[in-house]
């Protein structure tokens, strides 16, 4: 739903594959030709001039046919997700809501972090794997549903240049390849995602400083 109805039509409307995180579920930002679209537990939801309209996620043929969008996302990046359009679209509600939660809380925490950063920014949920994030002085933080790698929802922080390297580096903090990562169960609250967001950054900026002065010394 996120790659070929909501992402694919925004695409193909406003040139854009932003998404954002909404009470519920998720939705486009741009939208399509005036209307929002959102998917809200087990229903994708169109709201426009007209009013607002909820249909059942059956198959993407069905769904872009009510959400007024051609199903399948071209043009912007390979899609990770099958574009089957008669493939059947299962939804565990308990888990929609788990995850709708994680999100909700996600976005409060990179608010109140950009803005902590002087740098406000509206939070992106990207399509291609439903991360929600920002980016700031060339990290990535966010928070993720869950990977290959960290099979649960968790919160992330993600220096561009990877995560620091040397002898005096807390491996217990930097635990995954690109960076931090602390799991949902661990930071069950905005204020604990803040926090953790917050460390990272106090952590690279220490390590920026020292490389900085290990290359000033070495020439």
């Amino acid at each position: 739903m996120a790659e070929h109805v909501l992402a694919a039509g925004q695409y193909a409307a406003a040139g854009t594959i932003r998404l954002r995180a909404l009470p519920g579920g998720f939705g486009t930002t741009a939208g399509v030709d005036g209307r929002q679209l959102a998917v809200v537990g087990d229903r994708l939801v169109v709201t426009g001039p007209d009013g607002r309209s909820g249909t059942p996620l059956t198959t993407l043929r069905e769904v872009a046919a009510a959400a007024g969008v051609r199903p399948g996302l071209t043009g912007s990046y390979t899609p990770a997700t099958s574009s089957d359009p008669d493939a059947p679209l299962p939804v565990d509600l308990e888990a929609a809501a788990t995850l709708a939660a994680w999100y909700a809380l996600g976005d409060a925490a990179l608010r109140r972090l950009a803005a902590a950063l002087g740098s406000p920014q509206e939070p992106v949920l990207w399509p291609e794997h439903l991360d929600l994030g920002i980016t700031h002085d060339a990290v990535n933080y966010g928070v993720s549903p869950g990977d290959d790698a960290v099979p649960e929802p968790y919160a992330y922080a993600g220096p561009h240049e990877g995560r620091p390297a040397g002898p005096d580096v807390d491996r217990d903090f930097w635990t995954a390849p690109f960076g931090a990562v602390r799991t949902a169960a661990q930071v069950p609250a905005a204020d604990d995602v803040l926090d953790f967001f917050l460390q990272a950054k106090a952590r690279i900026d220490e390590a920026r400083t020292e490389a900085a002065r290990t290359d000033r010394s070495r020439s």
